[in-house]
């Protein structure tokens, strides 16, 4: 991608790649503010605000970065789990370090897919317990997500934190998704409930999902379905470093740069993708 419109420091082939980043320009599923699609290239216009080093890590192994570009922005939410699966799977395939960056949140979905059945567990920060089998007429919704991966690596291979939102539907399942509420969260301190989140999942390997709102708007304002009382951004940061060698994958979504009139979302999240960086680099 030309100098600029790729995340910063992304300078790698493909072949030379440890990390590879894409961007997922996916909306259509939006439920109350659109304009997610825009999210991809506002983070990689923020990621050049930091620099190449962490304060707090120190200088760090340079891993090299891959920026493929975005995928095409289809209208139906099949066409864009097609399109997610060829362009990401290689890169799965090969062990690489995948970052994506949507869109909505239901660009996770054929993302975890490729992922070889319960192999992989889902830490998902986020709002919402995204459990729904199906919503607005889809299984294939940002409301369904965490639904889509227990189909797969099942439900005792995925957890949520900062969850303050949950449908009628979601509280009479059967099969409940496990998550700890941010009230929980914001009362006892976020490390036990990353160890209650990291012991509880089967999988050794480990990936982590942000829905951006899973964050406490005063932070993150710039967001499709934003929730009052979310988590802290250091909150988030802390689960990542807390993943340490076990993150394999990272995503952040429903950066909503239409909401964002100051850029503080996209910087936050571009933020937090130089930290699940930073937490990979290590092991180099």
């Amino acid at each position: 991608m030309p100098n600029g419109t790729s995340f910063a420091d992304a300078e790698a082939s493909y072949n030379d790649a440890d990390i590879c980043i894409y961007g997922i320009p996916y909306d259509h599923t939006a439920c109350f503010r659109a304009g997610a699609r825009e999210g991809p290239m506002a983070i990689r216009r923020a990621s050049y605000n930091f620099e190449r080093t962490h304060f707090e890590h120190g200088r760090l192994p340079q891993a090299a970065i891959f920026d493929y570009g975005d995928c095409d922005d289809f209208f139906l939410p099949e066409d864009m789990v097609d399109d997610v699966t060829f362009a990401m799977g290689n890169a799965v395939r090969d062990g690489k370090f995948t970052i994506a960056m949507g869109g909505e949140h239901s660009v996770n979905i054929p993302i975890m897919r490729l992922f070889p059945e319960r192999e992989v567990a889902l830490i998902s920060i986020d709002a919402h317990l995204d459990s729904r089998d199906e919503y607005m007429g889809t299984g294939l919704s940002h409301a369904c997500i965490t639904r889509r991966f227990a189909d797969v690596h099942g439900t005792d291979n995925v957890y949520v934190l900062g969850v303050r939102s949950i449908s009628e539907e979601e509280l009479e399942m059967e099969e409940q998704v496990p998550y700890i509420s941010a009230y929980e969260i914001l009362d006892n301190g976020i490390e036990s409930a990353i160890k209650k989140a990291l012991d509880s999942v089967k999988a050794e390997k480990v990936y982590i999902t942000v829905d951006i709102d899973g964050i406490d708007p005063a932070y993150a304002p710039g967001t499709g379905t934003p929730e009052p009382f979310g988590l802290h951004p250091y909150d988030v940061k802390k689960i990542i470093n807390a993943a340490g060698d076990r993150l394999v994958g990272f995503d952040v979504c429903e950066v909503c740069p239409p909401a964002d009139p100051t850029g503080a979302t996209a910087v936050l999240a571009a933020r937090l993708i130089k930290e699940a960086m930073a937490v990979y680099s290590r092991r180099l």
